[in-house]
């Protein structure tokens, strides 16, 4: 009965508990709410230290992501729903690492999110490896991606693109040597490799990497910041913690760090330092270059401030702080990115199953592997969408990176002044190619500081070389240096924009003598006794191994200095020797040429030149070489011939005039000619050569294969002299600045000859990468420019170099290629005169060679030629006088000459029986004063009428009768 009571009893509660549960679910569907359908839980893993800044802020960035993520419509649908389990450790690896395997054995989590320190990641990207469960980090950079970590992920921007803008940071600037200062620790395993990679391919060098230890005191940060102060390079790129950057930058502004002249960047985790630490920092970090991953300004990222700064304000009260950090928000996208990979891989129950060193001694070796979080792995692989920090896409297990923001620390505030982005490179805005913005830098300076500053109460010790000759260019006087390359270097260390302190020192021993060689001073620098050497240095490519060199100061060049003596020798032949033997017979050949031609056109009309042979003959040789001194005597009647004579005459001038100033010359000039030419000639006749003692000098001559025993060591001008005076050597082998200072007091005697060996000449001696050199360079190259360095050489040269006295100095012969162009024109007149004298007068004596006038007698030609041309001559060779015009009765004029030849004509008609034109007609008779009357018939054809005539002689004229 009992039992029957009870079973009632509880058949009663059981229906009451499902109307109960019927009546509320008819009461939540009324009121609209839909049930929610039990999701598939996937748990993840977060380590991390909440004690710290960036454990803090991140820890709250992931439960707001994890918040919005489920309350989002969009994932109202989901299968699946992560499980975050937290283990606040410290930053050490060992916490880390424990903390890993609890949440792998325990646990049982799919995923780990947060190591936050880099050592820390590398235990746990081994505990990924083992367990085969992805090990995903939003803060550290190490371990870097590879085939050996393929679990560990990272979801923050890669480092080496930070390390890209940095470098065109530095190229836009022009800096050339950088130093980085860095905490030793794993977090810059790869980025300052990556760092120096990318400065040396933008050619800037990094001479120096200072190392911090994590756990330094402020005597150890002291010390480094003191050798810091003694390198000569003023950029410096800081990567380290929040703590030991804000004591760092503190110590170097109050030792003077923070000055004008002085550059910092700080790479990205010191950027939000001012959000950890605010206004102590920025007062120490006044014009500081900071770098930024870039993150678009949205609606969503404004509301998510405000709602993180209500949160992290509520959980952390009196900690103030506007918005989160950039690595916050990888944390906020790292979330997304795995509660979207969890849905995409479907929900595996935890299917852990044994390892393959299961079986081990140790927690570690006995953890177990997942296939589900293996696929969850791949599925995080592939999840891409836009995040807070921007796009979130892994590539190489890693972030891929895009743009970052360059801010600059002004007073209290973070001035953006440009952006970086891969293909852009450096510009001052995100879109356009722009110049970056107003930059304030270290002092509160505008201008871009060169880059490196004279190490702090440095004073340059320069080397002098102690010798005993040659003192014009460098020598000490009462303890102080002087000479020409004393004058050189202050001139252009006066001219720089700063103030360099300088103390000379002479490389010398205790008794004042040179401690060695010059190569043994250019050593002593790269020892680093000295910090340059000035003097008379020639820059040579075995001394540029250890220094380096400004630009040269001096001409370069060695050559050989050789006596001279006068080479005058006055013989009875002198007079010979103003003109080659070509000229000479080259100018006969015109003399004579000239004559003939002269000869050939006055023949025929000027009673001077006829005569007998023998006297024409001598009359073309007199007249030609009579020109010579203007002394011709004879009438020139034809234009052709004053042509051809005056163009002559011009030749004969230039050539007298040549000749008496080459003569002159020869007699009055000193021909000074070198002993010795070449060097071959040297080696040859196996001559001593001199040299200036404790130079390079040797090795040149043994390479120009000159007998070691023929050389001879000299130290100073005065032994030069006295070496080559005596003749116990033949020539002196030197670079051109001494021999032109030995010149300068021995110029009659010697002269430079031979080719110029090609040197780079004097230089001054830096250590290898020291940033004065091109300063120095630049500085010699404006002093060349302008009049001070040619008043300089002046001083050291004397007002007037002295000339080689080489052969281009001697009084050299006239050759006939002198006078090439002169012989040319007259010979072409002279020939043109004598074709045109002869077209002439065949032109005016046509008639003669027709024989009926209408045909050409060409076998008469020859004997008519000789006839024109001999016409004239007397047989008797009693000269004709020239007689004057004759007068006829018509008004005419009629020269004798045509008488003549009218007379002529008619006697050869007489003689070859042939009547006179117009035979039959009355004759005509001539009759001359003063000689017999000649008579003969004679037919005038022009009148058209008979008649007769005769012709008398009566003083002057002759009248038709």
């Amino acid at each position: 009965m009992a039992a029957v009571t009870l079973l009632r009893v509880a058949t009663g509660a059981l229906l009451a508990l499902v109307l109960l549960f019927g009546a509320s679910g008819v009461a939540a569907r009324r009121g609209g709410v839909v049930p929610r359908r039990r999701r598939q839980v996937v748990d993840v893993g977060v380590i991390l230290d909440r004690s710290t800044w960036v454990g803090n802020i991140s820890w709250t960035c992931i439960q707001l992501a994890f918040e919005d993520f489920y309350a989002d419509a969009r994932h109202a649908g989901y299968r699946t729903r992560l499980k975050l389990h937290l283990r606040d450790t410290g930053l050490g690896a060992v916490e880390a690492a424990s903390a890993g395997i609890d949440l792998l054995k325990n646990v049982r989590v799919q995923a780990i999110v947060g190591p936050q320190t880099s050592t820390q990641a590398k235990f746990l990207a081994e505990l990924g490896n083992k367990s085969s469960v992805p090990i995903i980090s939003f803060s550290a950079n190490s371990p870097s991606p590879s085939g050996q970590t393929p679990y560990f992920i990272r979801t923050p921007w890669n480092d080496s693109s930070q390390a890209e803008a940095i470098a065109a940071l530095v190229q836009k600037h022009s800096w050339r040597e950088v130093i980085p200062v860095f905490e030793d620790d794993d977090s810059n395993t790869r980025f300052i490799p990556d760092l120096v990679g990318a400065l040396r391919q933008v050619d800037t060098h990094v001479s120096y990497r200072c190392k911090i230890h994590p756990s330094a005191t402020e005597a150890d940060l002291k010390s480094t910041i003191s050798s810091l102060k003694e390198n000569w390079t003023s950029v410096f790129v800081v990567r380290m913690s929040h703590t030991l950057a804000r004591n760092f930058f503190k110590l170097a502004k109050d030792e003077g760090m923070m000055d004008r002249g002085f550059v910092w960047i700080t790479t990205y985790g010191l950027t939000d330092i001012f959000d950890v630490v605010g206004s102590p920092a920025l007062d120490v970090m006044q014009g500081v270059l900071g770098l930024k991953p870039y993150v678009q300004d949205t609606v969503e990222l404004h509301k998510l401030s405000q709602r993180w700064r209500k949160k992290y304000q509520l959980e952390n009260p009196g900690i103030s702080a506007s918005i989160p950090s950039v690595y916050g928000l990888y944390a906020y996208d790292t979330i997304w990115a795995l509660a979207l990979a969890a849905e995409k891989a479907g929900y595996v129950n935890s299917d852990f199953g044994p390892s393959v060193t299961n079986n081990g001694s140790t927690d570690f070796d006995r953890i177990d592997t997942s296939k589900a979080a293996e696929k969850l792995r791949g599925s995080l692989l592939d999840v891409t969408f836009m995040g807070m920090s921007g796009n979130f896409c892994i590539a190489d297990m890693q972030l891929v990176s895009v743009n970052y923001t360059i801010i600059n620390i002004i007073g209290q505030k973070r001035k953006v002044v440009g952006y970086w982005t891969p293909g852009s490179g450096i510009s001052g805005s995100l879109n356009v190619k722009a110049d970056l913005g107003t930059i304030r830098w270290p002092g509160d300076n505008e201008n871009v500081p060169r880059g490196w500053l004279l190490p702090m109460n440095k004073t340059l010790q320069i080397g002098v070389p102690v010798k005993p000759g040659f003192d014009e260019f460098v020598k000490f006087e009462n303890g102080k240096p002087k000479g020409f390359c004393i004058d050189v270097f202050e001139a252009v260390i006066n001219a720089l924009s700063y103030d360099v302190p300088l103390h000379y020192k002479p490389f010398a021993d205790k008794k004042g003598n040179s401690k060695g060689t010059y190569d043994d001073l250019v050593y002593s620098v790269y020892r680093k006794e000295y910090d340059v050497v000035v003097g008379d240095i020639t820059i040579l490519a075995n001394r540029s191994r250890y220094v380096d060199f400004t630009l040269p100061y001096t001409e370069s060049g060695v050559r050989m200095l050789v006596p001279v003596r006068d080479q005058r020798q006055k013989t009875a032949w002198t007079f010979l020797n103003p003109l080659k033997a070509d000229l000479w017979l080259g100018a006969g050949a015109f003399f004579v040429f000239t004559g003939f031609v002269v000869w050939c056109i006055e023949h025929r009309t000027n009673k001077d030149f006829r005569g007998p042979p023998g006297s024409q003959i001598g009359l073309v040789f007199y007249f030609s070489f009579s020109t010579l001194v203007f002394a011709h005597r004879e009438r020139i009647l034809n234009n052709l011939s004053r042509i051809a004579v005056v163009v002559w005459l011009f030749v004969v001038l230039i050539l007298q005039q040549s000749y008496t100033a080459s003569l002159s010359s020869i007699l009055t000039v000193e021909q000074l000619k070198p002993t010795v030419t070449n060097l071959e000639e040297v080696i040859r006749n196996g001559s001593y050569v001199g040299y200036l003692n404790d130079s390079f000098l040797p090795v040149l001559l043994k390479r120009l294969k000159i007998d070691e025993s023929k050389m001879i060591p000299l130290d100073s001008p005065e032994q030069y002299n006295e070496a080559l005076t005596s003749g116990r050597v033949a020539v002196i082998i030197d670079e051109i600045p001494y021999l032109k200072v030995f010149l300068k007091q021995y110029c009659q005697n010697y002269t430079m000859v031979g080719p110029t060996y090609k040197l780079d000449g004097f230089g001054y001696a830096f250590p290898r990468g020291s940033p004065l050199t091109p300063d120095i360079s630049r500085g010699i190259l404006k002093l060349a420019s302008d009049d001070r360095m040619v008043n300089m050489q002046k001083e050291l040269y004397g007002a007037t170099s002295c000339l080689d006295k080489d052969g281009s100095q001697t009084s050299s012969s006239l050759t006939l290629l002198s006078f090439q162009g002169l012989f040319i024109i007259t010979g072409t007149s002279s020939v043109l005169a004598l074709i045109m004298h002869a077209v002439i007068t065949i032109y005016n004596n046509r008639h003669e060679f027709s024989s009926d006038g209408s045909q050409s007698s060409w076998p008469r030609w020859p004997a008519i030629l000789s006839k024109l041309f001999h016409e004239g001559d007397n047989p008797s060779n009693t000269p004709i006088k020239n007689e004057p015009a004759i007068e006829n009765v018509d008004g005419a004029t009629e020269s004798p000459l045509n008488i003549t030849n009218h007379i002529f004509e008619h006697l050869t008609n007489m003689d070859s029986g042939s009547p006179p034109e117009g035979e039959g007609t009355p004759g005509r008779e001539l009759s001359v004063q003063g000689t017999e009357p000649l008579s003969f018939a004679y037919m005038h054809s022009e009148r058209g009428h008979n008649g007769a005539a005769s012709l008398s002689r009566n003083g002057s004229s002759i009248r038709r009768r």
